[in-house]
C-alpha cells in the first residue's frame, strides 16, 4: 500500500512531518542545555531524565535502559509484525575543556564538553520523536517508530553493544543516524554506501627496565630510547604487514616516562590507537600490531606489557538505507542538498547495530555556509549551526514516512 493511499496525500511535496519554528527554538534550548551540562559515558543522568521528561510531556512511554541511563522509545506499537525502523542518537559528552569563551552557552563542567556534536544528534532523535508522535495521533504514521538514545558511545567498546544486550534492537527492521560534520554546509548532507567510518581500537603499553644513570646507558636498558623506538618503529612495521589499502594505521597519543634528566626511569607508560579502514585486516590488527611492539621492545632490551582493547568495527552503510537516506533528504531539500563523502578513519559504535540489522549514517553538516573557520570534532572550540537541527529532524520524519510506504 502506498503512503499516499494510507495517509490521503497528494504526493511527495506534501510529505508531513516539518518542524514548526515553535518546536526548532524548544529544540535548541534543549540542545544548549545539554551543551552547558555534558556528562560522560555511562554518567548521562541528567540528560537521560531531561529526554524522558520531554517524552513523557508528549504522551509517550520512554523506558530507561537496564544499565541505567540512555532510553528507548517507541512512536505506535509494534503488533509483531514488519519490523520497525530505529532512529539512534548517543547522548555522551567527552572529558576535555569548553575553549568557547564568547559562547554563553559554554559547558559548565570543568573538562567537560560536547566536543562532538552528542547534543545535536540528542536533539534531532527528540525532535524527531516529537513530531511522529504528533503524526501517529493523527493517524498519518503508518508504521511505528523506536528512537534510541544510546549511552557511552566515546567508551570503547561504545554503548551500543550494551544497548542491544538491553534488548534495543528486537522489533528492529533497519537504523538511521546522522553524525555531525563541520565540514559540511548545514543544510547539507554527506552519504556514502559502504563503510563511512573506520574500525578503532586502543592500545596502552608499559615498557619497563633496571633503570640507571644517563651517564652509564650501556649498563641498563635505555628505557626512553626503547619507548621511542616503539613509537616510530612500530607504525611504520605495521603498515608493511597488511596490504597498504586496508589503511591499519597505529597513532599515539600518550607517552610518559622519567622524572629528572639524568636518571634513566625504570618505567614508561605509551597510548594510542589503532584504526582501520577494512574490516578483514581490523580482524587480524591485534596479532600484528602486538607482535610488532614486542620485536621492538626486545631488541632494546624493555620488558613489555600490552593492553590491546578491542574497539568497533567500521560503519558500514547499507545500500538499500542509504538511498532511503538520500530519497528523504532530496523530497526534502532538493539532489543538491546530498553530497558524496569518503570514509574517515573515525570509529563509531554504531557499527555493532549494524552487525544485526541494516542500516546508514549520513553526515549531518553543521558548518555555518560561507564560513571559513572549521571547528573540527573532539576540539575544545567545537560548536555546530543549530539549523541543522531542524535539517536532521526533517530527514528522519521523511525517512520515516517513505519507509512505511515501501
Amino acid at each position: 500500500m502506498s503512503l499516499e493511499s494510507e495517509v490521503d496525500l497528494p504526493g511527495e511535496a506534501a510529505l508531513p512531518g516539518v518542524l514548526s519554528e515553535e518546536l526548532h527554538a524548544e529544540l535548541v534550548l534543549f540542545r544548549r542545555d545539554l551543551h552547558m551540562h555534558p556528562e560522560l559515558g555511562n554518567q548521562e543522568f541528567r540528560t537521560t531524565a531531561a529526554i524522558k521528561e520531554r517524552l513523557e510531556r508528549a504522551g509517550l512511554k520512554p523506558r530507561v535502559l537496564a544499565v541505567g541511563t540512555g532510553l528507548v522509545c517507541d512512536i505506535g506499537e509494534w503488533d509483531g509484525g514488519r519490523p520497525m525502523l530505529a532512529l539512534r542518537a548517543d547522548i555522551d559528552g567527552l572529558p576535555i575543556p569548553d575553549m568557547k569563551t564568547e559562547c554563553a552557552y559554554r559547558s559548565t563542567v570543568p573538562d567537560r564538553a560536547h566536543a562532538c556534536g552528542h547534543d545535536v544528534h540528542t536533539a534531532v532523535v527528540l525532535g524527531a520523536g516529537l513530531v511522529l508522535a504528533e503524526l501517529e495521533k493523527k493517524g498519518l504514521l503508518p508504521r511505528p517508530v523506536r528512537l534510541i538514545f544510546q549511552p557511552a558511545e566515546e567508551v570503547l567498546p561504545g554503548g551500543a553493544a550494551d544497548a542491544i544486550d538491553c534488548g534495543v534492537l528486537e522489533g528492529v527492521g533497519k537504523m538511521l543516524a546522522v553524525h555531525c560534520d563541520p565540514r559540511v554546509d548545514a543544510g547539507r548532507i554527506g552519504l556514502r554506501t559502504g563503510a563511512i567510518t573506520s574500525a578503532c581500537d586502543r592500545l596502552e603499553i608499559a615498557l619497563d627496565g633496571p633503570g640507571g644513570h644517563t651517564a652509564r646507558p650501556h649498563l641498563t636498558t635505555d628505557l626512553v630510547t626503547a619507548a621511542a623506538r616503539v613509537v616510530t618503529d612500530v607504525p611504520a612495521i605495521v603498515g608493511r604487514r597488511v596490504d597498504t589499502r586496508a589503511g591499519l594505521a597505529v597513532t599515539w597519543g600518550r607517552i610518559e616516562s622519567g622524572h629528572a634528566p639524568n636518571v634513566i626511569p625504570q618505567h614508561a607508560e605509551l597510548s594510542g590507537t589503532v584504526r582501520c579502514l577494512d574490516i578483514d585486516a581490523w580482524r587480524q590488527a591485534p596479532d600484528i600490531v602486538v607482535a610488532a611492539i614486542d620485536e621492538v621492545a626486545n631488541l632494546h632490551g624493555a620488558k613489555s606489557e600490552i593492553n590491546y582493547v578491542r574497539g568497533v568495527p567500521p560503519v558500514v552503510n547499507d545500500a538499500g538505507v542509504t538511498e532511503l537516506i538520500r530519497e528523504a533528504m532530496t523530497t526534502r531539500r532538493g539532489t543538491d542538498s546530498v553530497e558524496g563523502t569518503e570514509q574517515s578513519l573515525g570509529g563509531e559504535d554504531f557499527s555493532w547495530y549494524l552487525q544485526h540489522v541494516p542500516g546508514a549514517m549520513a553526515r549531518l553538516g553543521v558548518r555555518t555556509p560561507g564560513e571559513r573557520t572549521v571547528r573540527d570534532l573532539h576540539q575544545g572550540d567545537f560548536d555546530a549551526d543549530e539549523s541543522a537541527i531542524t535539517v536532521g529532524v526533517e530527514l528522519f520524519t521523511a525517512a520515516a514516512l517513505l519507509d512505511a510506504a515501501q
